[in-house]
C-alpha cells in the first residue's frame, strides 16, 4: 500500500497553521532552522506515521523546493522515505537524487502548454501591486512563489487573473500567505502517478488540504483531507460538490485522523489479504 501525502498543513505545520499555542502539549518539532523550530508534527501523528512505514510506502508530495523539502530535518533525520515528489510534481527524488529524466520530461510539457514565465511574472505583477507582496521567487525554474499581504488581496481580481492565467496554461493556488503561480504540467498527480508505476504498489492513500493537492487526491483509491485549507473552504462555499472525506478537527490535530484513518484503511486491507502489497 502506498501512503502519498501534502506536508506543510496536513502533515506539518509552521508557527501560523498550528492552531494551538507552540507550548501545547503533544507537539514535536519537525523543521529546525539555525536552532529555531519552524514547524511541528503531532506526535500521535509522528507515531502513527513510524508504525506505518514500517509495513507501506510513504511518499511526501510536496510544492516545496528541493532545497525547502531537504531540509525537514523530520524527514532526513526520523522518517526517510525512498521516494519524495517535490516542486508541486516538477521533480522526483529516489533516495534523494533527483530523477533526471522525469524533469526534463516536465520541462518539456511545460515548454509545449504553458506560456513563458516572464509573461506570466508581468501578468501577475499587473494584478498584485507592489506594497501587496512581501516577496516573489521562482522555484526550482518551474514556478513562481509570491508571499503576500493577503488581506489587502482584492479576491475578486485574483479569481480573474485565475482564469487569464489558466487559458495561458497557468494555474492559481493561494495558501496562508503564499500565492502559487504554477504550469498545468507541474502537478502532483502526474508524478504520483508515475511514482505509483515505478513501484508496482497497490492500493493508495492520500491527503492533502490545497486546490493544488486536489489532482493527488484525485487519483488516489481512498483520500481524506482537513477542515482547513483551500479544498474546505470550497467545499463550505457550496459552489462545488465535495466528494473528499475531512477531518473533525482543523490545525495541526488534524493530522492524528488523518493518520488514524490511513491506519484504518491499513488494516482492513491487511485483514482482506490485499494492505502489505
Amino acid at each position: 500500500m502506498i501512503y502519498a501525502s501534502d506536508l506543510d498543513r496536513t502533515l506539518i505545520y509552521s508557527l501560523s497553521a498550528i492552531g494551538v499555542p507552540e507550548d501545547s502539549p503533544g507537539l514535536v518539532p519537525a523543521e529546525i532552522i539555525e536552532g529555531r523550530t519552524v514547524s511541528y508534527i503531532s506526535q500521535q501523528t509522528l507515531d502513527q506515521l513510524k508504525k506505518l512505514t514500517s509495513s507501506i510506502i510513504f511518499m511526501p508530495v510536496t510544492t516545496r523546493t528541493i532545497q525547502q523539502y531537504k531540509r525537514i530535518n523530520l524527514f532526513q533525520e526520523t522518517i526517510i522515505p525512498d521516494y519524495a515528489i517535490t516542486s508541486n510534481g516538477g521533480n522526483i527524488l529516489h533516495r534523494g537524487v533527483i530523477d533526471k529524466d522525469w524533469r526534463a520530461s516536465v520541462g518539456r510539457l511545460v515548454e509545449r502548454g504553458s506560456a513563458k514565465a516572464e509573461e506570466v511574472e508581468v501578468l501577475v505583477r499587473s494584478v498584485v501591486r507592489e506594497e501587496w507582496m512581501i516577496s516573489e521567487r521562482y522555484c526550482d525554474e518551474l514556478f513562481y512563489t509570491f508571499v503576500v499581504h493577503r488581506d489587502l488581496l482584492p479576491m475578486d481580481e485574483i479569481t480573474h487573473l485565475a482564469e487569464r492565467l489558466y487559458g495561458l496554461g497557468w494555474k492559481i493556488s493561494l495558501q496562508g500567505r503564499k500565492l502559487y503561480v504554477v504550469p498545468v504540467a507541474v502537478n502532483k498527480s502526474d508524478a504520483i502517478i508515475h511514482v505509483r508505476r515505478t513501484v508496482h504498489s497497490e492500493p493508495m492513500v492520500a491527503s492533502g488540504d490545497s486546490l493544488l493537492d486536489k489532482g493527488l487526491l484525485d487519483s488516489a483509491d481512498y483520500c481524506i483531507a482537513p477542515c482547513h485549507g483551500e479544498i474546505f473552504a470550497e467545499q463550505q462555499s457550496g459552489l462545488v460538490e465535495s466528494k473528499y472525506r475531512f477531518t473533525e478537527r482543523s490545525g495541526v490535530f488534524a493530522g492524528d485522523e488523518i493518520l488514524q484513518y490511513v491506519s484504518n484503511i491499513y488494516n482492513n486491507l491487511t485483514a482482506l489479504g490485499v494492505g502489505p502489497q
